[in-house]
């Protein structure tokens, strides 16, 4: 493996390989959205022996109203950071780098979960989740109030001891939400064009910088391509990739929007190699690619014909603790 271990420095961020651990739900901690002894177990057992160089923690809710599903992770206010810290400690002790991802539901939520009304852009259902109820469509003091708890967020996950913070923009979430067509129909200057469909996304990247100052690392999930007649294309994506990075944005880690984590279109290892291709050629910050990767010798190709900088490996990693030891012992 020569180009699986080849470390990389982004600004005062090191990693010892370009070998990613992607965010992966597994509902685990506690009822209230706090730690347990269950996920700490699981994240210490994921991180064994720093083979890993980055793991980017599950999606954790920044409001009661984004929460997407039971016994999900919250970072929605201060009580939750110490839990937070031991999961950054047990994590840094077999020494990997760890990023929190942090996310709003949106139209993805549910009240029987949340116990309050279900927002969204638009007063869209997403067409993948047919049996959600229709969202009541967010004022621009709502969306106001959303940024800032954005920062608020990513302040509690600097305040833990991460390495990073991940915001989520993909697999039908709110951010996600307002960039696909399909679900934001809004005629506001948050509705429109691509321009203007990623307009809480710029507001966002701003919000958590000034919460967590210019060397805190800021990586945005972006879901890239919904793969249905009139959502967003790569065209968009890449439109959006460059206004990311121009905000801000360190590493973009590149999945699907609508459809969520698979693409319709492609079942090979790194199906959405295509799309982290194009959104390489026009940003210099690094870009990961996910997307059904099982063989290091894949990840590798994938990396030697620059279609990524980063490799995410989830499912094969979920299934296999010793995936990574592995993968970077393969000759």
């Amino acid at each position: 493996m020569k180009y699986l271990v080849e470390p990389l420095q982004i600004g005062k961020f090191s990693l010892k390989n370009r070998l990613v651990m992607p965010p992966m739900a597994t509902a685990k901690c506690n009822n209230d959205g706090s730690m347990n002894k269950e996920i700490l177990d699981y994240y210490d057992e994921k991180s064994q022996g720093g083979y890993i160089g980055l793991i980017i923690i599950e999606h954790s809710y920044i409001t009661q109203q984004g929460r997407a599903h039971e016994k999900q992770l919250s970072i929605a206010d201060d009580s939750f950071i110490d839990g937070f810290k031991t999961l950054a400690a047990t994590i840094h002790k077999n020494d990997s780098k760890a990023v929190m991802q942090i996310n709003h539901a949106g139209g993805a939520a549910k009240k029987e979960v949340t116990g309050m009304h279900v927002v969204a852009p638009s007063t869209v259902i997403n067409p993948f989740h047919q049996e959600h109820l229709i969202p009541k469509e967010l004022t621009l003091k709502e969306i106001n109030e959303i940024v800032h708890a954005f920062g608020r967020a990513a302040l509690r996950v600097k305040a833990a001891g991460f390495d990073g913070v991940e915001i989520h923009s993909a697999h039908g979430y709110l951010l996600n939400q307002f960039f696909s067509p399909l679900t934001n129909k809004r005629t506001d200057e948050y509705g429109g064009d691509v321009s203007s469909r990623i307009k809480i996304h710029l507001e966002v990247i701003k919000s958590v910088r000034i919460a967590v100052g210019n060397d805190f690392p800021i990586l945005l999930r972006l879901g890239a391509c919904d793969y249905i007649n009139g959502g967003t294309t790569i065209e968009d994506s890449k439109f959006a990739a460059i206004e990311f990075a121009k905000a801000g944005v360190d590493m973009l880690d590149i999945s699907g929007g609508l459809r969520g984590y698979k693409n319709p279109k492609n079942s090979e290892e790194g199906y959405f190699s295509s799309l982290t291709e194009a959104i390489k050629k026009v940003v210099s910050i690094p870009v990961i690619l996910t997307g059904g990767i099982t063989d290091a010798k894949v990840a590798e190709k994938l990396l030697s014909e620059k279609k990524a900088d980063l490799i995410g490996v989830g499912r094969a990693i979920l299934n296999d603790s010793d995936w990574a030891k592995k993968a970077i012992f393969i000759s």
